[in-house]
């Protein structure tokens, strides 16, 4: 998770900081990084909701408003993450013109570094009862992986991020099938990573919580929509358009493809009944009801709906389908520009919401600290904690809020982000 700052602020966080605004970029520039500043709070709380939050797969209308913003959340929130972690990327490494030269070699020096300290952060926290569900040794892979595409424009990103969508799903599923527990384990074996915190690059590229052979396509979207320029009211006009359609797609035909096909009968007669829901959560085994308690891992041959070919037509959280992909990219999309034009055009709300735009400024901070924290408390041992509420996700998010909202009074970085500021100018030694 990282922070997006405004022009004031020089960020450093899990997300590749922004440049600050050059000569050559509008005044309200600041504004519209403010507003991806207040998207990637969004993502938090919706992270928050997804870790401690009362989550049920099957939401009806009896159920309250808490339950149905966790299963909004879910998937969802983490998509947006790296979505914009693919935006930050891009902020890096030059937002409308790319750095070339001396520059463009700093530029990428300082995402592998920022991608190395990830990995090490996520890969402590992997070591704990979160295991696979930790991201941010994920997102190391994906900054690495972006590295070959930072120089791209937005047309040619946006070209690999549709054929990503298309394609990646569907290879996943195939190389997953190949794949039999003696040689996940005799590849594990050789891996340092795997031995030390049980995720490794297996998981990493091909059959963990966020793999990037799927997951990748969040990243090249959101580096298209860095390259965008926001203020122009025919690209957001556009994208208006692009965002409710992809959405409106990926459900959609998802669940009309589902219906007409028998798949939903099919794949909801292999998933727990409701009656059976609260057994599966406590032993960690809403993927796989022999797994460990409190693991999150998924089992070989297939994504979080199992090895069954029609998960590929579902649209659910972490299908990794096609038109789970696409209907998450027009989330991530709708809500970056939503929070985006509120900041050009609402300035009164820039500052009333001051407090949850200092969220998104220092959510490296925020994520790796709420893991702690649910770690901490009494009894819990496995996640989500026995405790999820909508008590317990108001905590976290106004204790979150107040946080930020304190600490972005007397600092300019997040406690964590001062480390990534920090590391990242080794990258001024590169020539």
């Amino acid at each position: 998770m990282t922070e997006i700052e405004s022009a004031k602020k020089t960020p450093a966080q899990p997300l590749p900081a922004p440049e600050p605004p050059t000569a050559t970029e509008r005044p309200s520039s600041t504004a519209r990084l403010v507003g991806v500043d207040l998207a990637r709070a969004v993502a938090v709380f919706g992270m928050f909701a997804v870790h401690t939050g009362p989550f049920n797969p099957f939401p009806t209308s009896g159920d309250g408003v808490g339950t149905w913003f966790v299963w909004l959340a879910s998937g969802r929130a983490s998509a947006l993450f790296a979505t914009l972690a693919g935006f930050s990327l891009v902020l890096i490494a030059g937002r409308l013109e790319p750095k070339t030269g001396l520059a463009g070699r700093q530029a990428k020096a300082r995402i592998v570094i920022r991608a190395v300290i990830l990995l090490v952060v996520g890969t402590a926290l992997a070591m704990t009862d979160f295991g696979g569900a930790v991201i941010i040794n994920f997102y190391a892979v994906f900054f690495l992986l972006a590295l070959p595409l930072v120089r791209l424009r937005a047309r040619m990103l946006a070209i690999i991020a549709v054929a990503l969508a298309v394609v990646t799903p569907q290879l996943a599923y195939a190389l997953r099938a190949l794949l039999s527990e003696s040689v996940v384990n005799t590849i594990d074996s050789y891996d340092p990573i795997a031995r030390l915190s049980g995720v490794g690059v297996l998981d990493f590229l091909l059959t963990g919580f966020f793999p990037a052979i799927t997951w990748m396509t969040f990243v090249v979207t959101g580096m298209a929509l860095g390259r965008l320029d926001l203020a122009s009211g025919a690209v957001r006009r556009r994208l208006a358009v692009v965002g409710p359609a992809l959405i409106a797609f990926g459900y959609g035909v998802s669940w009309l493809a589902l219906r007409l096909t028998g798949g939903a009968e099919k794949m909801m007669a292999g998933m727990p009944g409701m009656k059976d829901f609260d057994v599966l959560k406590d032993r960690g085994a809403m993927k796989d009801p022999g797994m460990a308690e409190g693991s999150f891992d998924l089992p070989v041959g297939g994504g979080l709906w199992g090895p069954d070919a029609w998960g590929l037509l579902a649209a659910e959280p972490h299908s990794a389908s096609t038109f789970d992909l696409v209907g998450c990219i027009g989330i991530a999309i709708t809500v970056i520009l939503c929070a985006t034009m509120a900041m050009d055009r609402l300035p009164w709300l820039r500052r009333l919401a001051a407090p949850v735009i200092a969220v998104g400024t220092m959510s490296l901070t925020l994520y790796v600290g709420h893991i702690l924290v649910i770690l901490a408390l009494p009894g819990e041992a496995v996640t989500p904690p026995q405790s999820a509420s909508f008590e317990l996700l108001l905590c976290f998010v106004l204790g979150a809020t107040l946080f930020a909202g304190i600490w972005s009074r007397f600092f300019r970085r997040g406690p964590l982000e001062y480390l990534l500021n920090n590391a990242s100018k080794l990258a001024h030694r590169v020539r």
